[in-house]
């Protein structure tokens, strides 16, 4: 008999993008995710105001549903956080068939958090959160996704990495080149900095963590203004961390990019208590599917 397992995703982005590019390369399901991804960067250009639609959000939401089609994707409707608080179409489910096995796609805001309440055995989010949140602080830093599971307490979650899905942007050391004056720009040269060191907000605990508590110790944290550029502060204070793709924006800005800190990347995750065989087959699937990844399925 079939069976059908529930998965947390993100609702929108990036990594849910990523996804669905490595549920297509296990099952046949191209134009499901062709679907979704067309359908969200569509709505994200009508949210930041670069496309004016021809229908209000419910008539969209409408449009989008087709309540025939089992398979088919269904959205909902959230508040942006952006001026006026528009209404936003997101992903809200879709079903993958894998043979013997459903995949039941349902959207949340972080699911990694529905994972440590025990909504799902697996899911996918960004690792990043995995820092932000548990991964605990030591004197040493960490940098590859290998090393998160290792830094999570098993007091504090049963949650745990399995596999990252290889939609890399890297957080990553950018300083001016009248700080470094020469110098190599990595981990020791941040070791040996006393001074402001800028960084966005919500990633405090994310930097302390990549980077060790010893490293940072002398450094002082500061952020940017809400209207300003990441890459602009970062110009202002000396030094400081950003994600990167391909660096093009820091250099604008007279940046030198240094060390690849910590790989920002979505991660399939389980919840080690409520797994059971069928879990195992659905981890082994996803995590041999592309095979540069930096975990193996445990």
């Amino acid at each position: 008999m079939s069976r059908t397992v529930p998965v947390a995703v993100p609702r929108k982005g990036r990594p849910l993008e990523a996804v669905f590019e490595r549920l297509a390369s296990v099952a046949d399901c191209e134009a499901l995710a062709d679907s979704v991804s067309s359908t969200l960067r569509y709505e994200k250009a009508i949210t930041k105001g670069t496309t004016d639609p021809d229908h209000g959000p419910y008539e969209r939401l409408a449009d989008y549903s087709d309540p025939t089609d089992p398979f088919a994707p269904e959205y909902t409707l959230l508040r942006d956080s952006r001026d006026g608080f528009p209404r936003r179409v997101v992903f809200d489910s879709a079903t993958v068939d894998l043979g013997d096995t459903k995949l039941q796609l349902i959207g949340r805001e972080e699911p990694f958090r529905a994972l440590r309440t025990h909504e799902f055995a697996l899911g996918f989010d960004s690792a990043d959160l995995v820092l932000e949140e548990v991964v605990e602080l030591q004197a040493a830093g960490l940098g590859s996704l290998a090393e998160i599971n290792r830094r999570i307490n098993p007091k504090d979650t049963d949650v745990r990495v399995v596999t990252g899905l290889g939609d890399t942007v890297y957080h990553t050391l950018m300083a001016t080149p009248e700080l470094l004056n020469g110098e190599d720009l990595d981990r020791s040269f941040v070791d040996a900095h006393e001074g402001p060191l800028c960084i966005s907000p919500r990633y405090e605990r994310l930097v302390e963590a990549v980077l060790g508590t010893d490293t940072i110790e002398g450094v002082e944290f500061v952020y940017p203004d809400e209207e300003r550029e990441e890459e602009a502060a970062i110009a202002d204070s000396g030094l400081g961390v950003y994600l990167t793709m391909t660096g093009s924006t820091a250099r604008d800005y007279g940046l030198v990019l240094g060390e690849h800190l910590f790989p920002s990347e979505t991660v399939l995750m389980e919840n080690a208590s409520e797994g059971d065989a069928t879990v195992d087959e659905i981890k082994t699937l996803l995590g041999e599917a592309v095979e540069e990844t930096e975990l193996s399925v445990a």
